[in-house]
């Protein structure tokens, strides 16, 4: 009995729930999110619309997926001008509401009539001029501290924020550079009662380097995985390489094929990390006997300018190595049919995502016992998985830095938790999910550090591709239930 395959209703339910909780949360914050959150969940409705009219047994065809996925596009970038409005009409307001505070020299009656403390502390690793000289930053207009505590080498600075983050940041920090040249690092974080609060901590604390031992141990595990995907694509063509070593030249080209995905996947992240300034460690390639790899686990070196950055570096690896993996399976498709490798059909019901694309493109080819697939296809389908568990919203992988970067760290936490949980549920019918999870409870289960602006959130744009990317993750790791696998004419198995 496989348990996963039962539970693509409770999916599309659960993906309804999500968007039911993204509408009261959005609700919370006034009517501009609610816009925002209607433009992303416009991403995700044509894949809800699509296999819930599968599930009550209408089949759309090619041309009717694609008016679908038409229609939501127009009214994606309609819902898009609107909100774009809102947002300007939003921004003048705020402006308007700090010029009036200036001119009338207004302080917030939260710590009114307040001075920053004078009391002297004992830091380790701030001397008592160094102290002075940051104290020396803050100001009325930017953030005004009511108490200076220490954390751990450095020192959090409890207070107001008296304007946007996004313009107080930079300006502490050229403040704090100016002063201390580049000895010291400034976060402006939440509290643990989700206020504002000031960190600062010395460079080194925050800056650091890969070591002589971690590079080696990085070139160690890319030899593994590359061995790996070679087994796996000798497995292809239906030969194991340590009994045929001689015919490893057959199996190089899915290798190649999916270290390419893996390598533009890398790329994506390294971009990315420069634009900002950011520095990445090597890339950690774990190998597995079953797809050749997992994909690669890396470490952010320095710190990250904010959330909208977080982001971006996060999600550039998964959109490069899932959308060249998606160009990669849909060649494959189309160069099916006579001859090729001669798969079971069975093995197309494993993946929501990939079953669905290869009944729009393969069509009656699937109602057979046995397929003929280009190779193509297996690489294609094998940089999908390891994009989709790259995408897992857990810890420091891809999925859990996105869902830190919108959601916050909390809402982070929470979702390692739940994304552990579910790994243990799909141990029972397959070993890599307890193989991933060990994985992230070991190595990457906390979340990444805050970016140095914690507090502005990222943009609608980038909560609506949040939202994709963790809703393609799912369809691509979900097994198709048996009802769902009719529907699509699969033959029963």
């Amino acid at each position: 009995m496989n348990i996963a395959a039962e539970i693509t209703p409770l999916f599309l339910l659960g993906t309804l729930a999500f968007l039911g909780w993204g509408f009261w949360r959005a609700r919370r914050r006034g009517s501009l999110a609610v816009w925002v959150w209607l433009q992303g969940s416009l991403l995700l409705l044509p894949w809800v619309v699509f296999l819930g009219l599968l599930l009550l047994g209408i089949y759309l065809n090619f041309a009717g997926f694609l008016l679908l996925l038409l229609v939501f596009t127009g009214l994606y970038i309609a819902v898009g001008r609107k909100t774009r409005q809102l947002a300007q009409q939003e921004l003048q307001a705020r402006r308007q509401q700090l010029a009036q505070m200036e001119e009338r020299q207004e302080i917030p009656s939260e710590g009114a009539g307040e001075t920053p403390a004078e009391q002297p502390l004992v830091l380790r690793g701030i001397s008592a001029e160094d102290l002075q000289a940051i104290q020396s930053i803050f100001s009325l207009d930017t953030f005004f501290v009511t108490e200076t505590i220490p954390y751990g080498e450095g020192a959090i600075f409890k207070g107001n924020l008296r304007r946007e983050a996004e313009g107080v940041v930079p300006l502490l920090q050229e403040r704090l550079r100016e002063r201390l040249g580049s000895r010291y690092q400034l976060f402006l974080v939440e509290d643990a009662s989700e206020k504002p609060a000031v960190v600062v901590l010395p460079d080194e604390i925050v800056n650091y380097r890969t070591s002589r031992g971690a590079q080696i141990l990085a070139a160690g595990l890319m030899l593994a995985s590359f061995l790996a995907t070679l087994e796996v694509g000798a497995n292809l063509f239906g030969f194991r390489l340590l009994e045929a070593p001689g015919r490893w030249v057959e199996a190089l080209p899915v290798a190649a094929g999916i270290f390419a995905i893996l390598l533009v996947h890398e790329t994506g992240h390294r971009w990315m990390a420069g634009k900002y300034g950011v520095r990445l460690s090597p890339a950690f390639v774990i190998p597995s006997l079953g797809i050749g790899t997992l994909g690669s686990l890396n470490r952010i070196q320095s710190p990250v300018p904010n959330r909208k950055a977080l982001f971006d570096i996060a999600f550039a690896g998964p959109a490069a190595g899932g959308l060249l993996s998606l160009v990669v399976l849909l060649v494959g498709l189309r160069l099916s049919g006579s001859g090729g490798l001669y798969v079971p059909t069975e093995i197309f019901r494993s993946s929501i995502l990939v079953g669905t694309l290869a009944r729009l493109v393969l069509g009656s080819q699937l109602q057979a016992e046995l397929v003929p697939i280009h190779p193509f296809v297996a690489v294609g389908w094998i940089g999908l998985a390891i994009t989709a568990l790259s995408l897992l919203p857990a810890g420091q992988l891809d999925g859990g830095r996105i869902v830190q970067a919108v959601y916050g760290r909390k809402t982070a936490a929470r979702a390692t938790v739940i994304t552990l949980i579910a790994l243990a549920v799909a141990a029972i019918s397959n070993v890599l999910a307890l193989y991933w999870a060990l994985l992230i409870l070991f190595i990457a289960r906390e979340p990444e550090r805050p970016p140095q602006d914690e507090i502005t959130e990222t943009d609608g744009q980038r909560d609506a591709l949040a939202l994709l990317a963790l809703f393609l993750m799912v369809m691509t790791l979900l097994p198709i239930a048996p009802a769902l696998a009719g529907f699509l004419n699969f033959p029963n198995g």
